[in-house]
């Protein structure tokens, strides 16, 4: 039974306290900030130079709202993967779930669901990645970060709906160096790290940036079942770019990338009375299962400057293939479980991705010292996928892999597969083509007033073939093998901006702009049985999802650059988003749509340096959403899913000398608050607020470092996923470890 949670009057007036303890302390933050730092007189905050705008520009004077991390906050921060930065990032939440391809990323309420497309554009080195089982991965030879929220589909495409993240690795260096680092963790595990960059054969115009990275942990999650972890983790990436300059004019990066993960997945708990805060489950699933994800990038990027801009080419070609076993519903052991109570065997699952993408963008970028900026260009995309997934029977001796045969004919095949066969196999293969025209024109009507209007048209079309054998499909499902169905979504995706800057310290602007995302496809006859089974907005087609939005926003230098002080304010309207549904009776994941949502919210934000020793990170956003319109009543001015009501992010870093030996202190501490998180449009459960810290504390040489860390150090227990049928995913508690890295 459904455990429904209403918000009585003293948890609403609780909430409110705490939001306005929240806002209190932030306020008080920038108040001392901003006298302490004006009195100690200490040094001004480090420009930073963003490529938001697909050019590079001052972060002051892009009229967007980004949180940006250069290499030192990388290195300080001790970021390392998506979650690390994300969670210190205002407005901006995470949750990664079931498998290592799994994620769902939340930015300003509009979310992601099971089988989506992202709700952000995630650019790695220029190159746009095609899939979302793409995004976890190690960060280990970053330059900077830039978060961008607000739609941005007028300059980055379709799935920036929500915004972007623009990540950039280090460049080639013109003369030799390198880094080594060392790391253990409680795991127990350990990391190992290595680069090295400059001149290739003592060539001028070749040079290269090599970088592989290791890291193995036990995990850090107890299966009180096997008496083992059920979270270890083996990780092996390289990356490889070659840069090179023959002339003034031509520049060629050429970049080569491979990740191989070994973990392992599925260890939900199941709470049957669906309380998204019960922590008190333990996890036993009776197979540890596997989880292994191979990804391949090679990306080729070319620029000639002409006298009037650059031409700019990337082509890229993506691999991923992913394989992962374990538990079925209700994850527990053998005897325990219910389909051995009804059936006298156990189930198992196995799930399989193979996708292979090949994408080329053409773009000309004017110059930037002209009052008359602009940008044009092109971009396609082709996407060949194939997914299956199924149940086997669970007789104790493992969950089987299964990639694209099932084990044994339908309905049960004992005899060929006495250990286990196929309960229920659904494999379909993706022929998908997108392509998309886009232009930016940014005009300075004054020296301090800019205005600029971006458009960009984008085409997808998706061909699905039913490839799952005819006895495997489920029964009261209209499909059959080799069903092919085809769909089309496009939209124009327009941004106008007005940017005014009265002193070189001061920015405010304001806009409007559209994101879009494309619909899919659920498996063929899910309408009907959805109808039937009671869920209401699912059909044979999930549709796109359109979101228009408009934002005020401010960007401030204060205390003669000491303190940077950002505010933003938007409101989104957005027709077509999800909700997951699981059909048992099918046994299919599908998505179902919301209708029409607004969400209205606004971010805070404030670096301060107040002494040359001590420096403040402040960070608040909050998001109100609303369903206004659903197929469902019983949708009707409920939360959209996976939206976090606000978070909130405080931290401070500590560098101090150590007497005249060269040597320095260096501490760093950070908070945050992630408020009530609701996870399905009904809203019968929702997370209560988490509170999370981390600390670093080391020494550093000029050439080295030994920082120790901790990373939910409070220990606090949640879950970072609830899923409708009590579905719940345990999040990491404590853990700590040591690192030493060496540069020469």
């Amino acid at each position: 039974m459904r455990a429904l949670r209403r918000r009585v009057p003293g948890e609403i007036m609780q909430q409110k306290r705490l939001n306005l303890l929240s806002i209190s302390c932030l306020a008080s933050a920038i108040w001392a900030a901003g006298v302490e730092s004006a009195a100690a007189q200490s040094a001004a905050l480090e420009e930073v130079v963003v490529t938001a705008r697909r050019r590079a520009e001052s972060f002051q004077d892009v009229p967007v709202t980004i949180t940006a991390f250069d290499e030192g906050d990388i290195a300080s921060a001790g970021i390392e993967r998506p979650q690390d930065f994300i969670s210190l990032t205002p407005n901006v939440t995470l949750v990664e779930t079931q498998n290592q391809g799994t994620s769902f990323i939340t930015v300003r309420g509009i979310s992601q669901a099971r089988n989506s497309e992202p709700s952000v554009a995630v650019l790695v080195d220029g190159v746009l990645m095609s899939s979302p089982a793409q995004f976890t991965q190690e960060l280990f030879d970053v330059q900077q970060i830039e978060v961008l929220k607000g739609a941005q589909g007028a300059v980055y495409g379709r799935n920036a709906i929500g915004g972007a993240i623009v990540i950039n690795t280090r460049e080639p260096g013109e003369e030799f160096s390198g880094r080594a680092r060392l790391g253990y963790d409680s795991g127990p595990g350990m990391t190992a790290q290595v680069m090295g960059s400059g001149p290739l054969g003592g060539s001028d115009t070749l040079k290269y940036h090599a970088a592989l990275s290791y890291f193995d942990t036990d995990g850090y999650i107890d299966n009180a079942y096997l008496g083992e972890e059920a979270d270890p983790y083996r990780d092996t990436s390289a990356r490889l770019r070659l840069l090179w300059e023959p002339s003034d004019r031509l520049r060629t990066d050429a970049r080569l990338y491979y990740s191989e993960v070994d973990t392992q997945a599925l260890y939900f708990t199941i709470d049957f009375a669906e309380d998204a805060n019960n922590t008190s489950l333990p996890v036993r699933v009776n197979n540890p299962g596997m989880n292994e994800r191979e990804l391949g990038q090679l990306a080729f990027k070319a620029d000639y400057d002409f006298d009037s801009g650059t031409l700019t080419s990337i082509t890229s070609y993506d691999s991923i293939e992913e394989i992962l076993t374990g538990d079925q519903f209700d994850n527990l052991p053998i005897e325990e479980s219910l389909f051995f109570a009804l059936f006298g065997d156990d189930w198992a699952q196995s799930q399989f991705l193979d996708v292979e993408t090949l994408s080329q963008e053409v773009r000309f970028t004017s110059d930037a010292d002209q009052r008359l900026r602009w940008i044009a260009g092109a971009y396609a995309i082709t996407t060949d996928r194939y997914i299956s997934t199924g149940n086997i029977v669970d007789r104790g001796l493992g969950a089987f892999p299964v990639y694209r045969t099932p084990r044994g004919a339908f309905p049960f095949d004992p005899v060929s597969y006495p250990d286990s066969f196929q309960t229920t196999f659904l494999a379909d293969a993706q022929d998908n083509f997108a392509w998309a025209l886009f232009g930016e024109i940014a005009y300075d009507i004054t020296d301090s007033t800019e205005m600029s209007f971006a458009m960009r048209y984008d085409e997808d079309t998706r061909e699905q073939t039913t490839l799952t054998p005819t006895p495997f499909l489920p029964t009261g499902l209209d499909a059959f093998f080799g069903e092919v169905r085809e769909h089309t979504w496009d939209e124009l995706q327009p941004r106008l901006t007005l940017t005014f800057e009265p002193t070189d310290d001061l920015t405010l602007f304001g806009g409007y702009g559209r994101g879009f995302r494309s619909g899919g496809f659920n498996q063929t006859g899910v309408g009907a049985a959805a109808l039937a089974a009671g869920f209401l907005g699912v059909g044979d087609l999930f549709t796109d999802q359109v979101a228009d939005t408009l934002e005020l926003g401010l960007k401030s230098r204060l205390a003669d650059g000491r303190v940077n002080l950002n505010f933003s304010v938007f409101d989104t309207q957005s027709d077509g988003g999800y909700f997951f549904v699981f059909l048992a009776e099918s046994s299919t994941q599908n998505l179902g749509s919301l209708g029409e949502v607004e969400y209205r919210g606004y971010e805070l934000d404030l670096t301060a340096r107040v002494t040359d020793n001590l420096e403040m990170f402040v960070g608040y956003g909050a998001t109100d959403s609303e369903i206004t319109e659903s197929v469902d009543p019983a949708h009707i001015g409920k939360e959209a899913p996976l939206v976090s009501e606000n978070t909130l992010n405080v931290g401070a870093q500590y560098v101090r000398p150590i007497g005249g030996s060269g040597l320095e202190l260096f501490v760093r501490a950070d908070y945050q608050r992630i408020g009530d998180t609701y996870w399905e449009p009904v809203n019968y459960t929702v997370r209560d607020p988490v509170n999370l810290l981390d600390w670093r504390l080391g020494v550093r040489g000029e050439s080295w470092s030994l920082i120790g860390w901790q990373r939910n150090s409070n220990d606090v227990r949640y879950n970072t996923e609830f899923s409708p049928g009590g579905f719940l995913f345990p999040a990491k508690p404590r853990r700590w470890g040591i690192d030493f890295t060496k540069e020469f």
